[in-house]
């Protein structure tokens, strides 16, 4: 015989065992249902890969100013990069050098970076970063400097200059009413100076050319020494004898007013500040004496 009340907890145990495995198989299978939208989840909100560094769009992000606390190289500020009066807007990295960034003007500029001098605040320093020299986005960079052709041209001497135009000049006008040669011819034709044969050519005299003025106005005479190949050219204080083959060149030009008379130059250097100069050359030996010195192969 039963105990009172034993049937009642008998049911009790019986409606409630059966209840709990399916309570357990259904949080097994909520939880693996919660796992898995966990999963999802998760997947979902995964981060997206990292841009390589030298992809394009982080680039663009940089140089649009997006990453202002960017990596090291990567950081850009905005510089005026100011020459010859000209403005250059340039974005740059912060942590380049002094020596880079001349590297990007010579870019820019076409000065080459030793002949450049960078300044912010003073002299840039090559083995700096903008950074530690506290460069500012905005900054104006001052860039002085002469390109290879500027300094070319600044080496033209001015000197050079103006006598290569007053050389010109003077080719337009007859040798005799040049200035330089105006102070000889002026004093006239000196009175011992040998005579002339207009529109004849003779050979030389066996005696020396005399009678003639030299630039400085002193009488001079010409000897010609053919077993020896030597010209004398002599003054009162001295003779100096040249070898013909030292002479260069020698130029001849009637005299205006007296054309049966020639001033004539022997060039003893490359230029013509080297030419000595004799005035009052009788006409029918200029060609003779510019054979003798030159050699007629120099006039065919």
């Amino acid at each position: 015989m039963e105990e009172p009340g034993m049937d009642t907890e008998a049911e009790t145990v019986a409606t409630e065992a059966p209840a709990r495995p399916v309570n357990c198989l259904e949080a097994e299978a909520a939880a693996g249902a919660a796992a898995e939208d966990s999963g999802a989840a998760r997947g979902s909100l995964q981060p997206a890969p990292a841009q390589p560094p030298g992809d394009p769009a982080a680039q663009a992000s940089v140089s649009n100013g997006e990453d202002a606390g960017g990596g090291a190289g990567r950081e850009l500020v905005d510089l005026k990069i100011i020459w010859n009066k000209t403005k250059h807007d340039v974005k740059f990295p912060l942590d380049s050098t002094g020596s880079e960034l001349k590297q990007k003007i010579h870019s820019i500029t076409g000065l080459p970076p030793a002949m450049q001098k960078v300044m912010y605040k003073g002299l840039v320093p090559e083995d700096k970063t903008l950074r530690e020299i506290k460069v500012t986005s905005g900054a104006k960079i001052m860039v002085v400097g002469s390109t290879i052709n500027d300094v070319l041209a600044v080496n033209t001497p001015k000197d050079a200059a103006q006598q290569d135009a007053k050389a010109e000049e003077n080719k337009k006008e007859p040798l005799c009413r040049q200035k330089q040669h105006r102070k000889v011819l002026d004093k006239g034709k000196p009175e011992d100076v040998m005579p002339s044969v207009k529109g004849a050519q003779e050979r030389l005299p066996t005696v020396p050319l005399s009678g003639m003025y030299n630039k400085s106005g002193g009488k001079v005479r010409l000897t010609f020494k053919l077993e020896q190949d030597q010209l004398w050219i002599g003054t009162k204080e001295r003779t100096e004898k040249l070898p013909m083959g030292s002479i260069k060149n020698v130029v001849s030009e009637p005299i205006e007013g007296h054309e049966d008379y020639h001033m004539m130059a022997f060039q003893l250097g490359p230029t013509e500040a080297s030419y000595y100069w004799v005035y009052w050359v009788p006409t029918q030996y200029v060609d003779a004496i510019k054979d003798t010195v030159l050699g007629k192969w120099q006039y065919f």
